[in-house]
């Protein structure tokens, strides 16, 4: 499958940059399921530095007196690390964490809940007012402005779908970042997000994508026909 902007992001690009003849050559797209935009890692296997390939627990119980049993010392996965959102950083670098989060550090985050002011912010980088934004996680206003005022966290289902909302805006660059057309370079696309997520989509029978983010459910719909866009599945 080819690499290239969908209809709709080539017509916003082209308006003031003319018409863009594609490239003869483009790479193979990548997978394009959410699952893929956070990566997972797993631990490192456990380092045998023994002669003869013994274990550490092998060895301490060779060394444990005969009649005495020892409690196997099983160590933790390693913690998941906080993702928190630094405003002085903005709100590109907190997406990009969120992208390559492991699904422990997410499952962290939606269960600490996401910083207000990030909510804030992205209504700015979306060029989505506030109120709009507000309605889409399903946030009343007064909530939203008072966890503002108080520096309090997002949580429960409204955090999860501003951690959503997160997600979407790391898919749209990452369709963005490996396109092959030339004007790729600088397009908006927090701004032109903002625009798609109010655009009734056919794959979505008809409804806004903006009608869906507030439910785990209906963001994955949206996921998944916002990543289509990338592959030409979906136009």
């Amino acid at each position: 499958m080819s690499l290239y902007l969908d209809k709709t992001i080539m017509a916003d690009i082209t308006e003031t940059t003319g018409s863009v003849k594609a490239p003869a050559k483009r790479r193979a797209a990548p997978a394009t399921s959410p699952a893929a935009i956070i990566k997972t890692s797993a631990a490192p296997a456990a380092k045998d530095n023994t002669a003869g390939g013994a274990s550490a627990a092998t060895r301490r119980a060779q060394k444990t007196p005969a009649g005495k049993r020892i409690k196997a010392n099983v160590g933790p996965a390693a913690e998941a690390q906080s993702i928190t959102y630094a405003r002085a950083k903005g709100v590109d670098a907190f997406v990009s964490r969120v992208a390559a989060a492991t699904p422990m550090e997410i499952v962290e985050v939606e269960r600490r809940g996401i910083d207000s002011m990030f909510l804030k912010d992205l209504s700015r980088h979306m060029h989505v007012p506030a109120v709009r934004l507000y309605d889409i996680v399903g946030v009343p206003k007064a909530t939203a402005e008072k966890k503002v005022a108080a520096n309090e966290p997002i949580a429960g289902a409204g955090g999860q779908a501003v951690l959503g909302l997160a997600r979407l805006l790391a898919i749209a660059r990452h369709i963005v970042e490996n396109s092959t057309a030339p004007e790729a370079k600088g397009f908006d696309a927090a701004k032109w997000l903002g625009q798609w997520i109010e655009r009734p989509q056919p794959a979505l029978g008809g409804r806004k994508p903006a009608d869906l983010i507030g439910t785990p459910t209906g963001l994955e719909m949206v996921a998944r026909v916002l990543g289509a866009i990338e592959s030409g599945a979906y136009q």
